[in-house]
């Protein structure tokens, strides 16, 4: 570079020199006198989780299914007889109890046939007295030998003939009598009956037009499917209790739960098996009853229903958001007195006392990482908030309950 050159450039800043110098005041600025703050870069603050020990109690697992609830008894209600319905006589969703009246078809064609089959029983039974008296003369005079053998037979025949006639007019009344009964139509049964699907003026066909329905409340039924595998363990284990699962169960205790969270649990038994296993399924419907007295339970409720599925034994529990996935295995994270974290396999079992159980992989000694699993990696050393898991759950979940140890 020439003279000239620098003399040129000493009036003058390049861009780059002037970027340069910029970052250069600025770092100066952010920078204390004497250096770098000690500590700026210092490692961050252990995450926080919460942990506690699993819950150790004597369980005996349930199997648990989804069914359905569904009355005892059940009646759809229907005429007999054909007419023009003329009165209802219940209030829709009312208790009625058997034998309350519900309905009245139109009376009046029904008793104009049931008087005039009044009327015929009396003609057939005039008649059937005349002709006795006439064959009680015929044989006085065929003994005395004043009226021939054929006259007897003839009046035998005309009173056997109103015999006949009588007994077939009585038959028409009796018919007559039960469609005029028949135009009342009563409770079959009692329980809760439904809206009225027919109003007062409409034709009722017999036998076909769906008047309304009643139900019975308590006790009730709760069906449910199970696969052969656990229908042949309970089958043995009804057989245990001597009886069988088709007929009675041995008496073997279910519980049932609803969405309901305050009367959520309703103690039942086993009562009945079907007789064959569906081929297109590979199940078999089994039946529960359980009593109704509340009448909380209402039929085609859906409910959980877990049945007993092992003897009582020592078991390992713990919420369901302390079990985490790694690929196709579950894992918990176990937490030791310096805060380090390492990553257990673990097999659950089905839910006892609200908790999950752990069938295999935890003795119930270990801290286990129950809240703040995100926050978790094996190795990372954590800062653990130790709680105590009460010894049963809700059903909404068991983080942040327990008491701070």
């Amino acid at each position: 570079m020439t003279g000239q050159d620098i003399h040129a450039d000493s009036g003058r800043v390049a861009p780059y020199r002037r970027v340069a110098l910029r970052t250069g005041l600025m770092v100066g600025l952010l920078l204390p006198i004497g250096g770098l703050a000690p500590g700026a870069f210092a490692q961050q603050e252990p995450p926080t989780v919460t942990a506690a020990k699993p819950v150790v109690a004597d369980i005996v697992e349930d199997d648990e299914f989804v069914g359905r609830f569904e009355a005892v008894n059940e009646v759809a209600i229907r005429s007999r007889v054909g007419g023009y319905l003329e009165q209802v006589h219940f209030t829709d969703g009312a208790i009625v109890n058997q034998g309350d009246l519900l309905f009245t078809i139109d009376r009046r064609p029904f008793q104009a046939a049931f008087d005039a089959a009044k009327s015929r029983v009396d003609i057939a039974t005039s008649l059937l007295n005349f002709t006795k008296l006439q064959l009680q003369r015929a044989e006085d005079l065929a003994n005395s030998g004043n009226l021939s053998t054929s006259t007897l037979d003839e009046r035998r025949r005309e009173y056997l003939a109103a015999e006949a006639g009588s007994q077939g007019a009585n038959a028409d009344l009796t018919t007559a009598s039960l469609n005029l009964e028949f135009t009342q139509i009563k409770a079959p049964l009692s329980g809760r009956i439904d809206r009225r699907l027919v109003s007062v003026g409409n034709l009722v066909q017999p036998d076909s037009t769906l008047l309304t329905t009643i139900v019975t409340q308590s006790p009730i039924d709760f069906y449910f499917d199970v696969d052969e595998r656990l229908y042949l363990a309970y089958a043995e284990d009804a057989r245990k209790r001597g009886g069988s699962l088709q007929e009675g169960a041995g008496g073997l205790g279910v519980t049932v739960r609803i969405a309901d969270r305050e009367n959520n649990s309703f103690n039942g038994k086993l009562d009945f098996a079907e007789n064959r296993i569906a081929a297109g399924t590979g199940t078999v419907r089994v039946r529960a009853r359980f009593d109704n007295p509340d009448d909380m339970l209402q039929p085609g409720m859906f409910g959980r229903i877990n049945v007993p599925g092992s003897l009582p034994y020592r078991g390992v529990m713990l919420p369901d958001e302390a079990i985490g996935a790694d690929q196709d295995r579950r894992i918990v994270y176990v937490v030791d007195a310096e805060g380090n974290v390492t990553a257990k396999p673990v097999r659950p079992g089905p839910r006892n006392h609200g908790y999950r159980v752990i069938r295999e992989g935890l003795t119930g000694d270990e801290t286990v990482v129950i809240s703040g699993l995100m926050r978790v990696r094996p190795g990372v050393k954590v800062k653990a908030e130790i709680v105590t898991l009460p010894p049963e759950a809700a059903e909404a979940g068991t983080v942040g309950t327990g008491a701070a140890q």
